[in-house]
Formats: C-alpha cells, sequence, structure tokens
C-alpha cells in the first residue's frame, strides 16, 4: 500500500505560513459571531466539560485515573459506535473511564469557537490543517508534543507535520482520512453499460444517458452548508491547479479572477446533472439514493459508504474525478486527515494524553475502522490485511496522487468558510446564472475578514 509519507506535496496541502497573517483573536472571535456562536455552548456540549471528577491521579504528569470527558461531532451511527469500542477497549486497558458528549456534527462545528473558550471537555474531535493551526495560534486548545515522542515512530513525517502549530508544537493526533472522489454501483454500471469517465466532455455524455435512463446522474446534497465544497474544490484544483488553489483559499487571489469565474461555470454546466432539491437534502439521504440505484454517481468522501452494507458495500466503487484541464490532470484530491485534540487546561490532563496516546496505536485505529469502514487509518502499522475494497483502494488513491488538499473549510479561514462561502454556493445552486455579482460579492466580504 503506498504510503503518504510517499507524497511530497503532502505538507504543502497545508496553508502555507503566508495565509496566516490574517488570524487574530479578534477575527477569531468576529467569526464566532457571524456563525451564530453566540448560542453558547454550555446549552449544547457543557454539561461536557469537566463536569465529571478527574480523580486524584488526573493531574498532569500524574497516573491516569478516573474520567475524560470527551466532545464528539460523531453523531452518525458508525463513528458513534467505532469511538465508543475504542472508548471501551482504552478503558479495559488503562482503568481510566471515557464520557462522551455527543452533538450534531454541524453544529459542533458551528459552535466550536464559543467551546473552545467557554468549558470544554478534556478531548475533543476535529481536523487538521488551517483549523486546528487556528485555535492553536489563539492559545485555546492543548500541546501534546510529549504525547508526539511516544507516538511519533508509528506516523510519517507528512502526518506529524499535519498536526503541528505554527509554533513547531503538536496538537492534533491523526486517526484516519480519506478521499473525496466519484463514487457508483458496479451492478448497475455493468447493466447499463457505463464506463469511467476520464475527461470532462467524457462525464458530461454519461450524465446525459444517465438523464436518459431514469437515474439522477449526481446524487447531491447541500443541506448542511459543506458538501458543496468539494465540488467547488475539485473544479478549481482540476481547472486550475493545486497551487492556485491553496492560494485562493490563503486569501492570496482574486475570487473575481476570470480563473475562479470559470470553476462555476464549469458547475454551472453540471448543475442540470446533478439531484434536484440538494438544498433541502442531507449528504446521508443523497447517498441513499446510490444505494438504491436512484442515481449513478457521488462526489463525496468515503466516508458515504457508512450508508451501505452487505451486498451494497460489495458492489460500491469509485474513481477520480476526470480532468478538466489537460495541464493539471487528475493530479488533485481532497482528502482531509480528521482525529482528535485535547482542550488548553484539560480536568483531567493524564487521562486525557493517556487517551490520546491509546487512540493513536494501531490496536485502537484497528478497532476504529472495522466499524467506520471508508476511512484510512493514519498509524503506519494499522492491519490493512483487514480494510475492505474501499479502503484498500482509498489508500492506492491518497497514497499515488501528486496533490492533497484537506478541504475548502479546512484550508482557509473557518469565519469565511462559514460566514461567506456557505451562503455564496447555496446561492450559487439557486441562482447560477449572476457569477460576475457572485464572485464578486465574495471578493468584497473576503478582503474584510482576510486583513493582517
Amino acid at each position: 500500500m503506498p504510503k503518504p509519507e510517499s507524497q511530497e506535496h503532502y505538507l504543502a496541502s497545508l496553508v502555507p505560513p503566508s495565509a496566516r497573517a490574517g488570524v487574530t483573536r479578534r477575527g477569531l472571535l468576529k467569526g464566532a459571531a457571524g456563525t451564530g456562536a453566540a448560542l453558547s455552548m454550555s446549552g449544547l456540549l457543557s454539561a461536557c466539560g469537566g463536569g465529571s471528577s478527574s480523580g486524584a491521579g488526573g493531574s498532569a504528569g500524574g497516573k491516569p485515573t478516573g474520567t475524560v470527558t470527551f466532545g464528539s461531532n460523531a453523531s452518525d451511527a458508525p463513528p458513534k459506535k467505532a469511538f465508543a469500542e475504542v472508548f471501551a477497549a482504552f478503558t479495559a486497558a488503562k482503568k481510566v473511564k471515557t464520557k462522551v458528549n455527543t452533538v450534531d456534527h454541524n453544529t459542533f462545528q458551528e459552535q466550536i469557537n464559543n467551546y473552545l473558550q467557554g468549558n470544554p471537555d478534556d478531548v475533543f474531535t476535529w481536523f487538521a490543517g488551517y483549523r486546528m493551526r487556528f485555535f492553536a495560534a489563539q492559545g485555546l486548545v492543548g500541546d501534546i508534543s510529549d504525547v508526539w515522542k511516544t507516538i511519533g515512530p508509528d506516523f510519517s513525517d507528512s502526518f506529524k507535520q499535519a498536526s503541528t502549530g505554527d509554533d513547531g508544537k503538536q496538537y492534533f493526533v491523526p486517526i484516519y482520512n480519506y478521499p473525496w472522489v466519484l463514487m457508483y454501483r458496479k451492478s448497475l454500471w455493468a447493466d447499463r453499460g457505463y464506463q469511467p469517465p476520464k475527461t470532462m466532455d467524457e462525464l458530461t455524455t454519461l450524465a446525459t444517458t444517465m438523464k436518459k435512463d431514469g437515474l439522477s446522474p449526481i446524487a447531491f446534497a447541500d443541506k448542511d452548508g459543506w458538501p458543496a465544497m468539494g465540488t467547488f474544490d475539485i473544479l478549481n484544483m482540476r481547472t486550475n491547479g493545486y497551487d492556485f488553489h491553496v492560494s485562493l483559499m490563503a486569501g492570496k487571489e482574486s475570487w473575481q479572477d476570470a480563473k475562479v469565474k470559470q470553476v462555476f461555470d464549469t458547475w454551472k454546466g453540471l448543475l442540470p446533472y446533478h439531484q434536484e432539491g440538494s438544498l433541502g437534502r442531507t449528504w446521508q439521504e443523497a447517498a441513499q439514493g446510490l444505494v438504491k440505484k436512484q442515481s449513478g454517481m457521488y462526489l463525496l468522501g468515503t466516508f458515504a459508504s457508512q450508508q451501505f452494507t452487505g451486498a451494497d458495500l460489495d458492489d460500491l466503487d469509485f474513481v477520480a474525478f476526470p480532468e478538466v484541464a489537460s495541464e493539471h490532470g487528475q493530479d488533485s484530491i481532497d482528502a482531509p486527515i480528521d482525529g482528535l485534540m485535547m482542550s488548553k487546561s484539560p480536568k483531567n490532563e493524564a487521562g486525557a494524553k493517556a487517551l490520546l496516546t491509546y487512540v493513536a496505536s494501531a490496536e485502537a485505529e484497528n478497532i476504529y475502522l472495522k466499524t467506520d469502514h471508508g476511512d484510512v487509518g493514519a498509524n503506519k502499522n494499522v492491519d490493512t490485511s483487514k480494510y475492505n475494497a474501499v479502503q484498500k483502494k482509498s489508500a492506492e488513491i491518497i497514497g499515488s496522487t501528486k496533490n492533497i488538499a484537506q478541504f475548502l473549510d479546512r484550508d482557509t479561514r473557518p469565519d469565511f468558510a462559514s460566514t461567506v462561502i456557505i451562503p455564496a454556493l447555496q446561492d450559487f445552486i439557486k441562482n447560477p446564472s449572476d457569477i460576475d455579482g457572485l464572485t464578486s460579492s465574495i471578493e468584497k466580504q473576503k478582503k474584510s475578514i482576510f486583513v493582517a
């Protein structure tokens, strides 16, 4: 299996230092207000943070005892079950309990600013990339460099860099990542004689045929705001290349650039093939269209395989999104890294670090990936012989792709992603005709957010 460390561009998938100048506490608080974070996280998670006793040995440097509180965005059944199984194994091994406080995935992300400034749990789920460094730069999360002294040999340098803040310290433990790809049902395509598209022309020809055959060619959902970001990401990287995409995410390029308008124009041409009513549909509901063979394709992360079981999972396959511009080919994908972080002042620091160390182990990742079967383990020693076909192919495409991006809302400022991009893309889906007005509005708002 190709290893992530073979990807020389993997480190570059994280926003470059030049993009970080705009990260200020004022900007953080502005983002919190912009996402409606005036709602106190205490009403959602706080029973969460630190409500349980850490035990006498729960202080930093002591023997881990008591209970570790865990704030989780894993609200879907498979990852929720996977974490529960990992924590049960942790408790059995370390005699430390874990109190899990699960909140709806989107609500967790929208309220994360207030959560971290309030009464957060000892450990919580989060993402690598800009969004991890953003909170580390604010001093809102805990330094776990000592944990990395233990777990470091089990991870590639690229995963360690993805877990490192601007100050050179580690703040994140990676568990898995997954590629964004074009998924389909093998049996459906075989029955209809469909072939994987390698170019945009082939994609539109295939979609036209699927539509004639009574299918929704491309399953699509954007009720929660973030799935459409994946379509923008891949079209931008395919059209303009990885470097331009990263620079645009960093606020260094104009959204009024003709290159960006070309991305939206290409997307406009694809929208008639997207499943209708996307703004009222969740990604899980869109995945069911693929399960039931009502949709021909689905562009999403392979975590969507959570919706497939048994023979349906065995029938699931995928290909990289087709080429748009020959100079960029299929050399870039989104492959976000998910993992855990520790709060700034955990009430049970020894327990928290013991949990982070355990979750980083191959043993824990093997337990997790057995249930949440759409992801690829970050630990070098994960038992890949137990991978299903989707996981094996995911590992191959991640290892062989030249450029890896972390996903739009992880590669840019969180306030820009949530307050500007989400409504902008949803407006585009509703009215794709005014590309000039759309890009002008995005650029104007960008300038007010990306300030020195």
